[in-house]
């Protein structure tokens, strides 16, 4: 019987080395890849380690390597930089806050895969994110799970994959926590079983956003008035991406009380400042929504979701409207709820769908 073949993408790091180790073991032939995203040109300093760095892709090849498979390296820079890299620019200038990892995985990461996979007659690709598929007889749908390890599971993020890619998407972690798969790794013999995780945003691996703006993508740090809640101006700010919804520090405003950034107006130039109270948001409107484990809806569903990755998901009513916007109700008001964040709806194991957050109601009752 011919083994089925798969297409790991390999980041160098412990998650997908291992993916690739629990492959092997289940039988499939495994082809290893590493998409080179980052140009040292884009971003105006070399990358000898971190996320995307040469030092990564020597990892994964030494990986792949030691386990006896194929390695290939993809050249995917010029897309990532315009779909990912310009967007988180663009996204920063408009007063918004983006997650340029879940653009990458819309647009250019399991694509890419995919792509490769096709050109080289590979069955299915698989990543190390700690997320589950599953297959629903009933609906004929294909399902994005949580990952069983609730500290690291990754399925946030993996909200805009398609039927047509989870389909051929294996992710093997997702069913193992985090020692797990060291040890996993340590027992191979892989030289990345006790590298640290990647924390930062691969293209700003100082977490200085305003100086990437200004330095790769040109963005004008224009000063503006800081203002409260009535309009009232209360000093001058440095430029809107320095900023974001639910800061305390750093903003350099006099007052009696403890003021918080609620929210940024790009067509003013105007940074709104509140009390605690004035960052909790009740209902929240997501705008290109997508359907993952279960097909559009029509009419109000009772779901859980979340609007940052680190949240734990509320509960509330899903309502949705036109033109693939959604409006969440929370029953429980929530925290400095962020535009160009992502909204991720959940029923129990299944992502429902995610959107992009476009505003909210910045109130509770």
């Amino acid at each position: 019987m011919t083994k089925k073949k798969v297409l790991v993408g390999m980041s160098g790091g412990v998650d997908s080395a291992a993916a690739a180790v629990l492959l092997q073991d289940a039988g499939y032939e495994v082809t290893g890849c590493t998409l080179r995203l980052l140009d040292p040109a884009d971003i105006g300093r070399d990358l000898e380690s971190g996320c995307c760095s040469l030092e990564d892709v020597e990892d994964a090849r030494s990986t792949a390597r030691r386990l006896g498979i194929d390695f290939f390296v993809f050249n995917f820079k010029e897309p990532f930089r315009r779909c990912v890299m310009d967007h988180f620019v663009s996204a920063y200038q408009a007063g918004l806050t983006p997650n340029p990892c879940i653009q990458c995985n819309r647009y250019i990461k399991f694509n890419a895969l995919l792509r490769r996979a096709d050109e080289l007659n590979i069955d299915y690709i698989a990543t190390g994110h700690y997320a589950r598929t599953g297959f629903e007889a009933v609906s004929g749908r294909w399902l994005l799970l949580r990952g069983l390890d609730r500290q690291k599971d990754q399925s946030y993020v993996l909200y805009p994959l398609e039927q047509r890619l989870l389909g051929r998407l294996l992710l093997p972690v997702g069913a193992y926590n985090k020692a797990s798969v060291r040890a996993l790794a340590e027992t191979r013999g892989l030289c990345c079983a006790r590298k640290p995780d990647s924390q930062d945003i691969c293209f700003v691996p100082d977490g200085d956003y305003p100086a990437f703006l200004q330095r790769c993508g040109g963005a004008d740090l224009t000063p503006g008035d800081f203002v409260d809640m009535q309009g009232r101006a209360l000093g001058r700010h440095r430029g809107l991406p320095c900023y974001t919804t639910g800061q305390r520090r750093g903003l350099g405003v006099s007052a009696d009380r403890p003021l918080y950034v609620v929210r940024k107006d790009a067509e003013t130039n105007t940074v709104i400042l509140g009390d605690e109270t004035d960052l909790y948001s009740k209902t929240v409107w997501a705008e290109d929504f997508n359907w993952v484990s279960l097909p559009p809806q029509h009419g109000p569903l009772a779901v859980t979701a979340k609007t940052r990755y680190s949240q734990t998901e509320t509960a509330g009513t899903l309502y949705p409207e036109a033109d693939g916007l959604v409006r969440m109700e929370f029953d429980t008001p929530q925290r400095a709820v962020t535009a160009g964040q992502s909204m991720v709806v959940y029923q129990g194991e299944a992502v429902v769908g995610g959107g992009v957050i476009c505003r909210s109601d910045n109130h509770s009752e």
